[in-house]
């Protein structure tokens, strides 16, 4: 029997989830870049680490490093090399969420806002999420300032609190909220690589609502809230890989599921 794959740890979630040649026709499947390989490209060839640094990060063995990121290499030659259409999506993965012992970061904005806002919440409490501006709810995901988060228990609201996300924005908004532990997001609109992020993070959403977010929550909780399951967010593109959310691939369903 084989050894079960080990999870690697990714810090933020691709904010673009799609690339493709300009004025080029091409056929067939595009190449899929895992979100692991990602974040080993992240790591290695963005910020500098060393595959010994990496894998410490990713939680991983160095040689599994190696493997990986040789593997993502090779998908980026021939992306570029063959003119192929680029889809990042799947992977044995899971989205850090600041509690992580060695999170390779002395400044990770995800454990700022774990140790400010790591008020125990137990199995019978819902933590919701809004995105928020003056009582209303913020209609673009990406650029909200402030979430309004609700702890439900039995059904009723037993507290709330403002918080602010520090100029973070689509992907790294989704850490805030796997730090904050939320459990349900409810937002205006919102793009496809956040929406991917908020899926592996076992966050559900609820999009495509306005009006004011203490009613939002309270038709949520009573059942009625009207919502738009199709989302997209209209300052987005096609590049942000509308329609390709992580449920749709199965993006870190293989044995991450505990990390949340």
């Amino acid at each position: 029997m084989s050894r079960p794959t080990k999870c690697r740890k990714v810090c933020h979630f691709p904010q673009i989830l799609e690339f493709s040649p300009v004025d080029v026709k091409t056929e067939g499947e595009p190449i899929i870049l895992a979100v692991d390989e990602y974040e080993a490209i992240r790591l290695i060839d963005k910020e500098g680490l060393s595959q010994e640094q990496c894998a410490a990060f990713m939680q991983i063995a160095r040689t599994t490093v190696q493997r990986i990121y040789e593997s993502a290499r090779k998908k980026l030659a021939d992306a570029i090399v063959d003119g192929c259409p680029l889809r990042i999506e799947g992977g044995d993965f899971w989205l850090c969420n600041g509690q992580s012992v060695n999170c390779g970061r002395d400044k990770c904005f995800k454990q700022t806002y774990y140790q400010k806002y790591k008020a125990e919440k137990g199995d019978q409490i819902m933590r919701i999420a809004v995105t928020y501006e003056n009582g209303e709810i913020f209609q673009h995901f990406g650029h909200t300032e402030q979430f309004k988060v609700y702890d439900v228990q039995d059904g009723k609201i037993i507290g709330s609190q403002i918080v602010d996300t520090n100029g973070s924005g689509h992907g790294a908004l989704a850490g805030v909220l796997t730090a904050l532990n939320a459990d349900v997001l409810i937002c205006g609109g919102i793009g496809g690589g956040a929406k991917a992020a908020l899926a592996a993070a076992n966050i559900k959403l609820y999009g495509g609502v306005s009006g004011n977010a203490d009613d939002a929550v309270a038709a949520f909780l009573a059942e009625e809230l009207a919502y738009d399951p199709d989302v997209k967010c209209s300052h987005h593109d096609h590049n942000h890989g509308e329609g390709h959310t992580c449920g749709d691939h199965g993006c870190g369903e293989n044995h991450c599921g505990g990390h949340h």
